[in-house]
């Protein structure tokens, strides 16, 4: 009986208190871990919307930041419990590398997203011109971003196709300048005609004064003579003003006997003698 009471304080003293200690000190790496890692991560969310970042870059850089500090936490716990965690970590570093080897195109989107919240050529609302797709930004996502073309579609784009190509976006500046090519006959009187431009100009509310429009010979073409015109409207006014442009120069062309010419070819045909 001496003996096995002797056994069971060995076993207690040798190997349950040891545990016992160790298994506290675990939970309590945890538990204080997961506290610090919660505060650290508010803290990081508070400073990133004080840098004005968008929300939705910023919950999901918090997610991530939140499950690797949680990663950090249980490997402390299970070395404190007495686990080694050098092999542990081969196999996350082995996974992370054939996730990342898998994911490269979705992580190359994800990155191009970043930099397209970040830096932001452009925003929700603007009319672009983005890896050969025109249309108006709905919806800027990670990994990709929804654009509504003209005729209603609505086109999703991957954030890495955009973000490696030309980005034209037409609703960036206030101001946008219509650049019309208006061809007159060799015959007609080039000062009428620009004076006839400068009064379509001029009686349009819409085109701005400063700055001024411009009316300049730009070309003697083969069957017509060039003239540049270029106004400045209102960036949500181009395309109607453009159009109401075009309309009312023909129309007011006509009315003052001035040409507009368009390339013609003589056909000549020779009776063949039999």
């Amino acid at each position: 009986m001496q003996l096995e009471a002797i056994n069971v304080e060995e076993i207690i003293s040798t190997y349950i208190i040891p545990w016992g200690i160790n298994i506290f000190l675990a939970l309590a790496v945890f538990i204080i871990g997961r506290w610090v890692a919660n505060i650290v991560v508010r803290i990081i969310k508070r400073l990133m919307k004080t840098a004005n970042m968008d929300e939705v870059l910023i919950g999901f850089l918090a997610s991530i930041l939140n499950v690797v500090l949680l990663v950090v936490v249980v490997i402390a716990a299970l070395e404190q419990l007495g686990v080694n965690t050098t092999s542990l970590l081969a196999v996350f570093a082995a996974a992370g590398l054939a996730v990342g080897l898998a994911l490269k195109d979705s992580l190359s989107n994800f990155a191009a997203g970043v930099m397209l919240i970040i830096f932001k050529p452009f925003k929700v609302g603007d009319f672009v011109e983005a890896a050969g797709i025109a249309g108006v930004v709905e919806v800027i996502r990670i990994f990709n971003t929804q654009l509504r073309t003209g005729d209603n579609r609505e086109i999703i784009v991957p954030n890495a196709q955009i973000y490696g190509d030309i980005i034209t976006n037409f609703s960036a500046r206030e101001q946008r300048r219509i650049d019309l090519v208006i061809g007159i006959g060799y015959e007609d009187d080039i000062r009428a005609a620009k004076q006839a431009l400068e009064e379509i100009l001029k009686t349009d509310t819409r085109i701005l004064e400063d700055p001024a429009p411009v009316i300049l010979v730009s070309e003697l073409g083969e069957s017509s003579i060039d003239l540049a015109v270029r106004p400045w409207v209102i960036s949500a006014d181009y395309w109607n003003v453009r159009s109401d442009l075009l309309e009312t120069i023909k129309h007011e062309f006509d009315t003052k006997g001035i040409s507009i010419p368009y390339p013609q070819r003589d056909v000549h045909i020779h009776q063949a003698v039999a």
